[in-house]
């Protein structure tokens, strides 16, 4: 059934933006056969700003922590919507999701801020979005964000 998909993000009150331009030589995702990888995404919230600049264990805990890797789930909803034409009920399955943590050297919870994308990504297709993952520390990202998420999806 057509919009199964989006009937959700509405039900959860998730409003996938357009996807953000690439800011440089790439792409926001690549399709090889049935599977789609989305490049990595950052905290651009809706209005196309920043939000959750800073480190964790220094400017957030790991509740700040989750919010923004959820909302770089969101940003990866929005190219992998692009990858699909528009809809979202051709995702098959969610295969991996790699989670980086901009972190100070002694923070530990790089998975269960990473859990603000993989809850987000079950949240809205059910068992098929159940994945392998890695939650990796990073010493700094790009534009000093506290999170970066980027995920692999089998497509119809």
């Amino acid at each position: 059934m057509a919009g199964q998909i989006d009937a959700r993000l509405k039900e959860l009150g998730i409003n996938v933006p357009s996807p953000a331009a690439p800011a440089a030589n790439y792409v926001p995702f690549v399709r090889t056969g049935n599977l789609v990888f989305t490049a990595g995404q950052v905290t651009f919230n809706a209005a196309g700003k920043l939000d959750f600049v800073g480190k964790l264990g220094r400017d957030f805990g790991i509740e700040e922590g989750y919010q923004a890797a959820r909302l770089c789930a969101i940003n990866v909803l929005a190219a992998l919507r692009s990858a699909c034409g528009g809809d979202l009920d051709r995702v098959v399955r969610c295969v991996k999701v790699v989670g980086f943590v901009n972190a100070t050297p002694d923070f530990a919870d790089h998975p269960k801020v990473i859990n603000g994308a993989s809850d987000l990504i079950v949240s809205v297709f059910g068992d098929k979005g159940k994945h392998a993952r890695s939650a990796v520390g990073m010493g700094s990202l790009p534009l000093g964000v506290a999170t970066e998420v980027e995920g692999v999806f089998e497509i119809s």
